[in-house]
């Protein structure tokens, strides 16, 4: 933004941006008008009009006004930033904008009233002291050491956040005994239990060449055991499935995916999955996995015949639908 050039309110919502940047507040994963709502936010809780320089935000906890309330913080928005929101905007504006800049420890809610309902419409937002100290420091030359201080006593916020991320991963350990952590959902906890429960039951030991995840597609593939076995290394188009494991001793190919919402083994899918595995040297086994037998119960009529079922809930158990023969190859 070029500050010369923009009007007061443009330049003090993108200070408040840099601020959240320089403590760390991921915003590339946000919006454009997310980020400008949050910046908002930032101003309104410190009662900062667009003139007014940050050495003057103000806060309850240091005598200021008492603390703002959302449907307070939209009328500032519309007076002061050329928003035109109506008051029953009020609840996105504490569960999206306000989160963040709490998360930030920038904001403290409920900072008249602790003991205010969640819901409470009178629930106020306020600047607590330390954080107060560095927003007032913005542009002047105490802002290098208050910030050192901020960050050395809250840390990153994109740190943290990736730290949380990280707890709520799926670990799941393959036969080989590497362990790789699945994207949280429910997707990945029936691949957790397909490697974990289904492979150990129904296989001879099999050996996991390809493991999809729902966040990084990509998250472990032997290409070369697979082109042994002919089948070719999947280029960017091609729709893998979930899971693809061998069976050394029996000669087993087990094609497996992992149904929470969608994506079942039905005709067309096994269609996709025979093309995929045409000139493949050994038998393929294609599964369909489900969580439980409710959601199985609203993909049954469309599984294709001529595959398996396994339910995680039900796990020493499989559904064979057709063929000369129980579990194996097709």
């Amino acid at each position: 933004m070029d500050v010369l050039t923009s009007d007061p309110a443009s330049v003090k919502i993108e200070q408040s941006l840099n601020i959240l940047r320089s403590i760390g507040v991921p915003l590339r994963d946000y919006t454009k008008r997310r980020q400008e709502r949050v910046a908002k936010a930032l101003l309104a809780v410190g009662h900062l009009q667009p003139h007014m320089p940050w050495t003057e935000a103000q806060s309850f906890f240091d005598g200021g006004p008492n603390p703002v309330t959302t449907r307070e913080i939209i009328r500032f928005w519309n007076t002061h930033y050329g928003e035109k929101l109506a008051d029953s905007s009020y609840d996105d504006v504490r569960r999206k904008d306000l989160i963040i800049l709490e998360e930030a420890n920038l904001v403290m809610r409920s900072a008249a009233n602790p003991a205010a309902d969640t819901n409470d419409g009178t629930r106020g937002y306020a600047i607590p002291e330390e954080s107060l100290s560095l927003i007032r420091s913005y542009g002047n030359e105490s802002w290098e050491e208050q910030l050192r201080l901020f960050r050395q006593n809250n840390g990153v916020l994109a740190d943290r956040l990736s730290k949380a991320r990280e707890f709520r991963m799926v670990p799941v350990k393959l036969p080989s005994g590497e362990t790789y952590n699945l994207s949280p959902g429910p997707h990945n906890q029936i691949q957790k239990a397909i490697i974990e429960e289904f492979l150990p039951r129904f296989s001879k030991g099999a050996e996991v060449l390809y493991l999809g995840d729902t966040s990084r597609k990509v998250l472990h593939i032997d290409a070369e055991k697979l082109r042994s076995l002919g089948i070719a290394e999947p280029s960017r188009d091609t729709m893998l499935p979930d899971v693809l494991a061998y069976d050394e001793e029996q000669e087993w190919l087990f094609v497996i995916e992992a149904v929470h919402s969608s994506n079942p083994i039905d005709r067309i899918r096994h269609l996709a999955l025979r093309r995929l595995t045409k000139n493949a040297t050994v038998g393929c086994v294609f599964v369909s996995a489900f969580m439980s037998t409710s959601t199985f119960g609203r993909f049954s009529k469309s599984i294709s015949w001529e595959t398996e079922v396994w339910i995680v809930d039900e796990p020493d158990h499989m559904i064979h639908f057709d063929g000369e023969q129980f579990l194996g190859p097709h």
